[in-house]
């Protein structure tokens, strides 16, 4: 049984569901708030092209203590009234935890500088990769791959790490499929019954070792789903409005953290937190148009409608005309929230305007930002809430989202292009055909899907 259930919405008011300010705020050690008034950025940062090794390692240091050190001083410059710095280890930092410890250690220790000389708060996310996806992973939930990511997050939390993140890719072995033919089944097998039953195992875990260290486990993002569906949408590869129902359904599964003792910050690139934040009300944090520097959407303002802390996602130590990236990434966030904590600061009728501008500059474009709005957030979590069980949860929000699409396009709402609207036909004829059983429902998808790639035993199915 998870250890919290919301049966509501945390959110009864449209006017209540702002930027910046969240129902139950996370207060780090230092005294900096997230959720509590402010909105502030987060910095993602990796390195340049280069191979990782133990011999590499000196030079690896030596290029996060330079991401660090620019990058604070750059925020003091601009009188950042403080950040967050999310460090995303990659894979080989999460095979050798030792080496992903060294990592946060090392950046964890400039931020403490910053703060004792300058008072710069800051706060670190830790992100472990997520390497059970490895074809070697004999389970999802125990053997070496297992323990090298509790371990990885373990020292982390030691070393200093505030919050516990990752992006976990439980049900991707049969996602990618469903993404591709845009089989809402397959999709709703993956996110609403492999994605939530490894969520829980995970998070359970992660919530276990931030009680034992003192960190907060923050959340996870369906990057590798609805993310992947939202790039290949942009591609033309699949319609948008499949993508669009997909980051709802994924909001579900992501859920599951919170379910299980996570508090927030949601991870950034989860751009279904909008209704993980309009449930449980923790605070998130989110990315848009200061994020082009790792991928290209259609989401460029109204992302930052609802957010607590403003990402870049991720970009590379390179160097532009302007400086390194990272110091540019940090710039550009910096002044994206001065804005809007200025807006903060002038009264709630000024914040208001600036959300819904943000809203509405983009909402109409597309369907995968349409579902994004405020209002429609709050429509969709009300139908999610009513269902109990991540399976029908999971086919409530597929329902609602195809529901609320349907009339913002007749209504002139949305631009929904003529050779995708027969697509929300298609998906909601697909949704009816699925059983109500959700036993029946696995045992389906079981039969069809098993391979090489989707191994059952691997999550304990064995129909």
């Amino acid at each position: 049984m998870p250890k919290k259930v919301f049966n509501e919405l945390a959110y009864k008011n449209l006017s209540d569901f702002i930027f910046g300010s969240s129902i139950h705020p996370v207060k780090c050690k230092n005294g900096l708030v997230i959720g509590g008034g402010k909105v502030f950025p987060e910095l993602n940062f990796t390195l340049p092209p280069m191979s990782i090794t133990k011999e590499t390692m000196p030079e690896v240091l030596k290029q996060y203590k330079s991401i660090m050190e620019d990058a604070c001083k750059r925020a003091r410059e601009l009188y950042s009234p403080g950040f967050v710095a999310e460090v995303e280890l990659l894979p080989p930092t999460t095979y050798h935890p030792e080496w992903g410890i060294e990592i946060i250690k090392t950046v964890r220790d400039i931020m403490n500088e910053y703060e004792q000389k300058y008072g710069l708060k800051s706060a670190l996310r830790a992100t472990p990769v997520d390497i059970r996806e490895d074809r070697e992973s004999v389970h999802m939930w125990k053997g070496r791959h297992w323990e090298l990511v509790l371990e990885t997050f373990e020292g982390c939390a030691k070393e200093g790490a505030d919050f516990l993140a990752i992006e976990s890719i439980g049900g991707k072995d049969i996602h990618d499929d469903a993404i591709v033919f845009c089989d809402l089944p397959k999709s709703l097998f993956a996110l609403g019954i492999l994605g939530a039953r490894d969520m829980s195992k995970l998070w359970s875990a992660i919530v276990d070792i931030a009680d034992k260290t003192g960190s907060f486990a923050s959340g996870d993002t369906a990057c590798g789903f609805a993310n992947t569906a939202m790039v290949l949408a942009e591609r033309g590869y699949i319609p948008k409005v499949f993508s669009a129902v997909v980051r709802v359904m994924s909001a579900v599964r992501s859920l599951v953290a919170v379910e299980e003792g996570a508090v927030g910050p949601h991870k950034d690139c989860g751009y279904e937190g909008v209704y993980v934040k309009a449930i449980t009300g923790i605070p998130i944090s989110m990315e848009g148009k200061s994020s082009a520097c790792a991928h290209l959407s259609p989401l460029g303002n109204i992302s930052a409608a609802v957010a607590d802390l403003w990402s870049n996602e991720s970009v590379q130590n390179i160097r532009l005309l302007g400086g390194m990236a990272p110091t540019v990434s940090m710039e550009q966030l910096s002044y994206d929230c001065r804005l809007m904590n200025e807006a903060s600061a002038k009264g709630r009728e000024q914040v208001l305007l600036l959300r819904d501008m943000l809203t509405d500059s983009d909402s109409r474009f597309d369907p995968q930002a349409y579902v994004l709005r405020p209002d429609v957030v709050l429509n969709i979590s009300k139908e999610i809430v009513k269902e109990t069980g991540h399976f029908n949860r999971t086919k409530a929000a597929a329902v609602a989202t195809i529901d609320e699409l349907k009339a913002a396009a007749s209504e002139g709402k949305v631009i929904i292009e003529e050779r995708e609207l027969s697509w929300l036909d298609i998906i909601k004829s697909q949704i009816e055909a699925i059983p109500r059983d959700e036993e029946k429902f696995i045992h389906q998808m079981v039969e069809e899907n098993a391979s090489d790639k989707f191994i059952p035993e691997k999550y304990d199915l064995n129909v």
